[in-house]
């Protein structure tokens, strides 16, 4: 797919998902809090979140990974809402903080909204792509992401810039979407397919090839499971078109799968 009009059209789509306040990637979610406690969130990580920042657009809970502690200063590539963002801040406490960055001015403005109702300090969100990230060099200690990085169509330039911006000794706890086996060609180039979650997912083994080309150091990507994110049925667009392609119950098992991404900028 044409990666101008890819990116455009991801950008447009989860757009409409913040003007809407809509929630999930691909199927419509009808317990946000129970979604996300399904996904590795507790009762009380829920109870420091605003409800109106979960969209339901996470496949883990990548903050639990990141051993956050007082002082930190995070960064949250596509912060949609400032779901995870609110979190880490419940985490890094009044010394630390915490920038979100995303592509969509509605996400930004939505994130803000959702600060300012719970007075959050020490938060901000910035308007940027996560292949130019707005932030400067060797300034942040940890980056976190959450089922986003799939979705960008240069994952290389996505590493070099989160290399860049961390501290020496800074690390990264991702959760993202990788493959098992390379998906059929017809889902690789579906739209629907894009926008979910699973046509930009890349096999496991090279995004594990990605991170230690760019330097980063005890890198580790960890299945956590079947994508929850992507547990399509015949009704979704995309889990049809991949059952259209693909034979057996629950195709999708054979290549998504939720994953934990670890890593370190050494000194």
């Amino acid at each position: 797919m044409d990666t101008k009009r890819t990116k455009k059209i991801v950008k447009d789509a989860y757009g409409r998902i913040a003007r809407e306040s809509g929630c999930g990637c691909c199927n419509p979610v009808s317990d946000r809090r129970e979604f996300a406690r399904s996904i590795g969130y507790s009762e009380a990580e829920l109870e420091v979140i605003p409800d109106e920042a979960n969209l339901a657009l996470s496949c883990g809970n990548p903050t639990a990974l990141a051993s956050l502690k007082e002082g930190d200063i995070v960064l949250d590539l596509g912060s949609g809402a400032g779901f995870d963002c609110f979190l880490a801040l419940s985490k890094v406490g009044k010394t630390g903080r915490v920038i979100g960055v995303d592509m969509t001015h509605e996400m930004i403005e939505k994130a803000g909204e959702n600060a300012s109702k719970i007075g959050a300090q020490n938060v901000e969100f910035r308007l940027g792509e996560i292949e130019n990230l707005p932030v400067a060099d060797n300034s942040i200690d940890v980056v976190i992401s959450n089922c986003v990085i799939n979705l960008s169509v240069d994952k290389e330039k996505v590493f070099e810039e989160i290399y860049r911006v961390l501290k020496p000794g800074g690390r990264i706890a991702i959760s993202d979407v990788a493959l098992l086996k390379k998906l059929p060609s017809r889902i690789k180039k579906s739209v629907e397919a894009y926008v979910g979650c699973v046509a930009g997912a890349v096999l496991i083994d090279e995004y594990e090839k990605i991170l230690k080309m760019v330097g980063l150091k005890n890198t580790r990507v960890t299945i956590k499971g079947t994508s929850s994110c992507c547990d399509q049925d015949a009704s979704d667009p995309v889990g049809k078109s991949i059952s259209d392609s693909v034979r057996g119950d629950k195709p999708f098992k054979e290549y998504v799968v939720n994953v934990y991404v670890e890593g370190m900028k050494g000194f």
